[in-house]
């Protein structure tokens, strides 16, 4: 959906296409309004999320006072509407084959979808109660995966990045746990760190073997 200012107005002809293919890609929540720095009015608007449309006041402040740094593109800076919606907006100068500001482009999106995907994203990663434990102590495989993904995620690194060191402090916690008194739980162990059996063999020698005092 467009409004456009009455009229063939050189510049509405020009970027017509540019804001409509923007409103189409992220339609309906965003708003793609070209306005005129001249008369501070809007010369169109697709996709208009209040109900100002062409003619209406632009309120842009002066172009001179904007940071010249930006190079003509600004954003993206926060904006409320009145019933509370948060949008995202950038703003662009357009210039004329002179330089001079010839029309200014927003693009604003409505950042409420967004919000509300992250909220049941959310809601659905992150456990609301605590495991209930007494289900899972008898389940030795699901502990060894629990402990090692917990390791993970500790250290920010994944199995197969896992430094010897790493994987030391890792059967250690096993260990701990009483794992490897369970019968067959070598080969299990061994395919959650992604290693072989000789190589866990030898890490659990390496783990157990008295250190000699200095």
């Amino acid at each position: 959906m467009s409004d456009v200012e009455d009229g063939a107005d050189p510049r509405v002809r020009q970027w017509a296409p540019v804001c409509q293919a923007v409103a189409l890609l992220l339609g309906p929540y965003a708003e793609v309004v070209l306005h005129d720095p001249g008369t501070d009015r809007i010369l169109g608007i697709w996709n208009p999320l209040t109900s100002r449309g062409p003619g209406d006041p632009s309120l842009l402040g002066e172009l001179d006072a904007l940071d010249p740094s930006a190079r003509d593109v600004f954003g993206p800076y926060e904006k409320l509407l009145a019933d509370g919606r948060r949008l995202s907006s950038v703003s662009a100068v357009l210039r004329d084959p002179a330089g001079q500001p010839s029309a200014v482009l927003c693009v604003n999106l409505d950042r409420t979808p967004l919000e509300q995907a992250a909220a049941v994203l959310s809601a659905f990663g992150a456990p609301s109660v605590a495991r209930p434990e007494p289900l899972f102590e008898q389940d030795w495989t699901e502990r060894v995966q629990h402990v090692v993904g917990a390791y993970v995620r500790e250290c920010g690194r994944p199995v197969e990045r896992l430094t010897r060191q790493d994987r030391l402090a890792l059967l250690g916690r096993l260990d701990e746990d009483g794992v490897f008194a369970v019968r067959r739980a070598t080969p299990v162990v061994a395919g959650a760190l992604r290693i072989s059996r000789s190589t866990l063999y030898g890490l659990l020698a390496e783990l157990r073997a008295p250190r000699t005092k200095d």
